[in-house]
């Protein structure tokens, strides 16, 4: 059974998506030797190489706009040919955060008020007047950050309005859209679901706590900066909301096979949806697999089920 380990590509999530890429491959082919596993990377050449040479599955491990807008998905299902993870259309909902939280907003569940603005708003109304409507809407502190994107790349915390400017420009650097949200001060929370037989089920939950408060993209990559405790320090009544919000998320947008939602669980133990990720991490520091190893699960065991899932849905 020869399957193929996609990541890589040149979003600026790339590294990350190598890193998950490898590690995947690498519990794949240690737990089940029936599996024949190449790693690819993304380029010009690959559609002509899954035709001469059609794998029996592919999982695509690419972060960022290249493997999470649905592009890649779409060009996998017009090719035939079976992948683990989220169809195209659940992967795009999922990956516009504003977008993500209006389905999770219909679905009943909390999010924090927000704004999402794209930068030829800022050139036609003029910068300052937008802004000072925006934080006379939302108040401060708020969070900018990409409205696509992953990583936390191009998001800042501004706490005060004078920071707000260099935050925007931060942030059109990784998108055309703007997401500006209320900051929502508690537990960082992570919860991944997996499925199994068709089933949704929701792993431990992980907190978070970096260092400075900020979960930034050296905290999320670099070995040993930011403690993780799972399952997190709340009481079982607010860990088993966390879990019902994940699994929720998860079907509300029609997800499958694999995803993680983020949270914060404020001072009350009220959980608040910050975004859901379609094609979650795979590092050594990513929390999808720190939940899976603390339930137990070996990974590679998981992404085998997974492979033999997606051939059966294909067939």
């Amino acid at each position: 059974m020869q399957v193929v380990v996609l990541a890589g590509g040149l979003s600026p999530e790339r590294e990350v998506s190598l890193r998950s890429g490898r590690r995947v491959a690498e519990a794949l082919r240690t737990s089940d030797t029936s599996i024949e596993v190449t790693e690819r990377d993304v380029d010009a050449t690959l559609i002509q190489q899954l035709c001469e040479h059609p794998p029996a599955c592919v999982i695509p491990l690419l972060h960022g706009a290249a493997g999470e807008d649905g592009a890649l998905r779409d060009v996998l299902h017009a090719l035939r040919i079976p992948f683990v993870g989220s169809s195209a259309a659940a992967a795009r909902l999922a990956f516009d955060k504003p977008i993500a939280k209006t389905i999770i907003g219909i679905a009943g569940i909390g999010s924090p008020d927000a704004i999402a603005l794209p930068h030829s708003t800022f050139r036609e109304l003029g910068a300052t007047a937008v802004l000072d409507a925006v934080v006379a809407s939302l108040g401060l502190p708020i969070i900018v950050k990409p409205t696509k994107g992953g990583s936390a790349l191009g998001a800042a915390v501004v706490r005060e309005q004078a920071d707000l400017p260099a935050a925007m420009v931060g942030s059109f650097a990784y998108s055309d859209v703007a997401l500006m949200e209320r900051l929502v001060t508690g537990t960082e929370i992570a919860v991944s679901v997996y499925e199994s037989n068709g089933v949704a089920i929701s792993l431990p939950p992980v907190e978070i706590v970096p260092p400075n408060g900020i979960y930034d993209y050296n905290a999320r990559y670099t070995a040993g900066m930011t403690e993780f405790f799972i399952p997190a320090r709340l009481s079982q009544s607010v860990l088993d909301q966390c879990a019902a919000v994940a699994l929720r998320a998860h079907q509300s947008l029609g997800l499958r096979d694999w995803s993680r939602t983020d949270l914060i669980v404020d001072a009350d133990g009220t959980p608040w949806f910050l975004e859901v990720n379609a094609a979650p991490g795979m590092t050594e520091t990513s929390l999808f697999p720190q939940a899976l190893a603390s339930a137990g699960i070996p990974l590679g065991e998981l992404t085998g089920q997974l492979v033999r899932t997606a051939i059966e849905r294909g067939a």
